[in-house]
């Protein structure tokens, strides 16, 4: 068992981290933007850093479309939690804003 707990976080830390971590959100509270400007300037952030992502795995066409895409949706995640938290959603509501803000 502690074999596998020692594959498991060994594996865990080796993956890169790509997830809209809070550097997207810290950098948008320091220039001091709210709403609609936030919200553009996470989801170009988040973008961006995962089209360098791409481009240091050296993909292109569809896997490099795909890869971004599912990046840039995993990074955005805690963002839209957050929002949903904020707006108190529930239900299908919260299903229906979560797809909407994690799509591109």
């Amino acid at each position: 068992m502690k074999t596998l707990l020692g594959l498991f976080s060994a594996l865990m830390l080796s993956l890169p981290v790509y997830a809209a971590d809070s550097a997207c959100l810290t950098e948008s509270a320091a220039k001091k933007l709210f709403g609609a400007a936030k919200n553009s300037y996470i989801r170009k952030c988040e973008r961006d850093k995962c089209e360098t992502a791409s481009l240091e795995k050296k993909l292109a066409g569809a896997a490099k479309n795909s890869f971004v895409k599912k990046c840039t949706s995993d990074g955005l995640l805690p963002y839209c939690e957050a929002q949903a938290n904020d707006k108190k959603l529930r239900g299908a509501a919260r299903t229906s804003f979560m797809n909407k803000c994690q799509s591109d």
